[in-house]
């Protein structure tokens, strides 16, 4: 008996320390996967690194559920070949009943409990394959116009849609007509302590945690997602703080890092917002911010002004600031301007010291049409020459210039990037700067650089211009120019 309880002894010995060694190997192996997952770039966080290198993302897509789409491999390989590597997913569920995530029955209806395949193997897909191609992924968990107005109609979430709960049982009802901007619909209110709460909603809230978990079982495999909780969300804050904790919580269990963050609808308010200036204090839940909304309603100088004090806000605690909507198309009458406005915002974005920038889909946004792919070729000409988080906003430097003329970020007496909106000329101060400098256009409209003398100031030869004053700086033509100004 004594011999066999020594064996029983040994045995557990070496089970306990097999046990020990698994664990310190998988937390050795999560620290070695944290390091290379996306994040906030450890020498200058108001950037992301990933694999340990900083870089800039930049993109446009045709759609916003991306994963959904029926092209989809086609499509990425399309945004890959321009430079592109930033895409918005939003895990819509306003498509039509067989693109749910939810299984549907024969009888119309859905179970919550089943899934729908077919969704969820396209959700892979698109993880797969934007892994394989470096383009990161901004996960929008709940857009609040999928469980509205007519899309409510079709929703699994629906109590007469579903076989899980009835109206009674939950507290919803059959319609909600209103713009989900007036926040009327209690399926965002299902976190206890929020204004339109009632205990019913714990069964909803139940089924929510599922979804999110099930997005997770997936996207946690792989480090180049960022998770954004709402689509410009005017619901409290509460909200979305329970699904950034839920999140984390479930990647702390894996030993993960994750970056999260919510939207806020009323950026563009600026210093008038309520709710987007949650984010400037709390670090914790958001990880970064996604302050997309300025670029709506705001134009020109304006549009400049209301990003730089965002961006001032937010760097009290540094983190990057993404654009995962940079809105100019379709003219619409909340505020988007038309195509140029889309391409001044996204340059006026990435010049004044933002994260990321991506085109919003047509028709509130170029999308990847010709405009915007000649934008982000441009801007990855540009970074050749210069990177980005290499440079911050320095308009004292320019004299001569209209409202909404030129913009200029630099490193100071190194590097200096000047984008004109349509043409023009300004003079930069180089004074304190003496060397000479080698001077690339660069055509927004065109992505390419362009050889063209006249650029240069009278009298200068091989495209180099020599600091230690003021130099005029002049546009090659009309449209949006953007100059490299490299010293020697």
């Amino acid at each position: 008996m004594f011999k066999d309880n020594n064996q029983m002894y040994r045995t557990g010995i070496i089970v306990g320390l097999a046990i020990v060694i698994a664990l310190s190997w998988g937390d050795r192996a999560a620290r070695a996967d944290n390091a290379d997952r996306i994040q906030p770039w450890s020498e200058n966080p108001r950037y992301w690194q990933y694999n340990g290198q900083p870089v800039m993302l930049l993109g446009g897509s045709k759609t916003d559920h991306f994963f959904l789409l029926d092209d989809l491999k086609g499509h990425i390989d399309e945004i890959h070949a321009v430079g592109a590597n930033y895409v918005r997913n939003t895990m819509s569920q306003r498509e039509g009943v067989e693109l749910k995530p939810h299984k549907l029955r024969p009888d119309g209806r859905f179970n919550l409990d089943q899934w729908n395949e077919d969704y969820w193997q396209r959700f892979e897909n698109m993880l797969k394959w934007t892994h394989q191609r470096d383009i990161f992924v901004q996960i929008e968990v709940w857009d609040r116009f999928d469980f509205s107005q007519t899309y409510w109609q079709i929703s699994p979430w629906n109590p007469g849609k579903n076989v899980n709960y009835t109206y009674e049982q939950t507290g919803l009802s059959a319609e909600y007509p209103a713009h989900p901007g007036q926040d009327r619909q209690p399926f965002f209110h299902s976190i206890p302590g929020m204004p339109r709460y009632n205990k019913k909603l714990d069964l909803v809230r139940s089924h929510q945690e599922k979804f999110v978990a099930k997005m997770l079982s997936y996207s946690l495999q792989y480090g180049h997602v960022l998770y954004c909780m709402d689509n410009e969300t005017s619901s409290p804050a509460a909200w979305g703080k329970y699904w950034i904790d839920f999140i984390k919580a479930r990647a702390a269990e894996k030993g993960l890092l994750v970056c999260t963050t919510d939207m806020f609808d009323d950026a563009y308010l600026g210093a008038k917002a309520v709710h987007a200036p949650i984010v400037f204090d709390d670090p914790e839940h958001y990880m970064f911010a996604d302050i997309s909304q300025v670029n709506s309603r705001n134009f020109d100088q304006t549009h400049w002004d209301q990003l730089q004090w965002m961006l001032k806000q937010v760097n009290r605690r540094r983190r990057p600031s993404n654009h995962t909507k940079v809105y100019g198309s379709g003219y619409k009458s909340f505020g988007t301007g038309g195509p140029e406005d889309g391409v001044e915002r996204f340059w006026r974005n990435i010049i004044g010291g933002s994260a990321s920038c991506r085109f919003h889909r047509p028709d509130s946004g170029n999308g990847l049409n010709d405009l915007a792919k000649a934008s982000i070729k441009a801007a990855r000409l540009l970074e050749s020459q210069i990177k980005f988080w290499e440079v911050t906003p320095h308009m004292e430097l320019l004299s001569d210039r209209a409202s909404n003329e030129a913009y200029l970020a630099a490193k100071l007496g190194q590097r200096y990037a000047l984008y004109f909106t349509n043409g023009g000329s300004v003079g930069l101060d180089l004074s304190n700067s003496p060397g000479a400098y080698t001077v690339t256009w660069i055509s927004v409209a065109m992505g390419i650089v362009v050889e063209n003398s006249q650029a240069l100031p009278s009298g200068t030869k091989d495209k180099t211009v020599g600091g230690g004053g003021v130099v005029t700086l002049a546009a090659p033509y009309k449209g949006g120019w953007v100059a490299a100004i490299v010293k020697k």
